[in-house]
């Protein structure tokens, strides 16, 4: 995957219109197994796939820095896949044995599909943003009213988040047709795969999308997009792709577990005090896990606190709370359970495609400590020092906190 041009964005404009858009991009649907053994379970070679968004950032470091090896893991060079439905079939037929997926997805997993999910750790947090057309006049949430907003899967925390935001501002979101008229109050919601939304969004076809880095900032610098605002400015370091594994991989195989888990927050704690090296690394200039040079990357890692570009006086105004210290993206390992309780809820009245029936089922609690899996990540943030290695910890109560959130 390469980045694309200016010029490569108005060639393939007509395909984005052709087949991106149409209905069958609407409906991610996964054909995997209800029962998912994972047949690999007794392998050691550590197999990652990866969707190549800078979500995926940990488990590429890991790699590219040797911590798989130093923990005495066998590692093939992870897998790029183009979309979340082929990573998450992938996973659960056993191609892969680790991968990150958007926080909501194993809550869809476990409990709809019963497949033995487990989330091992949190792989970032924000790193996200709503981006929208320079002349589409939107500045906030109120703007987006009668607009096609694109999200990455429903069961996406972009999708969670902007339906909070549309809510809040009074408007109705809809799933329909591009070509079915729109009420003013009404945005209609429909998926696109995170590479083709750039695309979208310079021929038209899309007012804006919410999605994780590079995809926003490949628009704002090379498209002149704007941000109009990053998630983390929303829900104060919010989590959203996390570290998944087959549960019966975690049960038969705790010690291949914590040596995995163990190079993945020792990735962490590394980007976060080498975030310009991470860049180069991860980019088409470097070892090429993600398809942006590193100008791209060094927007996304190092260029929050520019607020004459996001900040008071700038329009829209992407970032309203510098007081919150966070960064773009961050890197925080440890699964909060209140996030995860958080999330239940949410989702519960949050519009998507399918039967959703059994989110409102779901206890928050049962699930905050059903589907997480704590032990092992509390050890390798052990052994990298203690949480106070890391950002937005509170040292006397490091494993509880409470959710901030600013519409």
């Amino acid at each position: 995957m390469t980045l694309l041009t200016r010029r490569d964005f108005l060639r393939k404009t007509a395909a984005a219109s052709a087949g991106a858009l149409t209905g069958a991009s609407l409906k991610p649907v996964l054909s995997f197994p209800s029962s998912f053994t994972g047949k690999h379970e007794t392998e050691t070679k550590l197999r990652i796939g990866y969707l190549p968004i800078t979500d995926a950032a940990p488990l590429l470091i890991a790699h590219a820095r040797g911590y798989y090896q130093e923990e005495g893991l066998k590692v093939d060079r992870p897998i790029k896949i183009r979309n979340w439905s082929a990573l998450s079939e992938s996973f659960f037929t056993g191609k892969f044995n680790v991968t990150h997926m958007l926080l909501p997805m194993p809550v869809w997993t476990r409990y709809n599909n019963k497949a033995p999910v487990k989330v091992m750790a949190w792989d970032h947090t924000n790193g996200s943003a709503i981006t929208v057309r320079a002349d589409a006049g939107i500045t906030g949430f109120e703007d987006l009213g009668g607009k096609h907003i694109a999200v990455p899967y429903w069961y996406s925390m972009h999708n969670v988040i902007l339906q909070m935001g549309l809510k809040k501002a009074g408007l109705i979101p809809v799933i329909q047709p591009q070509s079915a008229p729109l009420r003013p109050n009404e945005v209609n919601l429909f998926i696109l795969p995170p590479s083709e939304m750039p695309v979208a969004l310079f021929g038209k076809k899309i007012d804006g999308y919410i999605v994780a880095e590079p995809f926003n900032a490949i628009a704002e610098i090379k498209l002149r997009a704007k941000i109009m605002r990053f998630t983390g400015d929303i829900w104060k370091n919010h989590p959203c792709c996390v570290v998944v594994m087959n549960e019966n991989l975690v049960r038969s195989r705790p010690v291949f577990t914590q040596k995995v888990i163990n190079a993945i927050v020792r990735a962490q704690l590394w980007i976060l005090n080498n975030r310009a090296e991470a860049a180069r690394i991860l980019s088409i200039d470097g070892n090429k896990y993600l398809p942006a040079p590193e100008k791209i990357l060094l927007r996304v890692f190092t260029g929050y606190d520019n607020l004459a570009i996001y900040g008071k006086g700038t329009v829209p105004r992407a970032i309203r709370h510098p007081e919150w210290n966070i960064g773009r993206i961050g890197f925080q390992p440890y699964p909060y359970p209140s996030a995860t309780r958080f999330i239940v809820k949410e989702m519960a009245r949050t519009l998507m495609e399918g039967n959703t029936a059994f989110l409102k089922r779901l206890d928050p609690d049962g699930v905050a400590k059903d589907l997480v899996d704590y032990t092992f990540v509390k050890k390798a943030i052990a052994n990298v020092g203690g949480p106070e290695k890391f950002d937005a910890i509170s040292i006397e109560n490091p494993w509880e906190r409470e959710e901030v959130f600013d519409l």
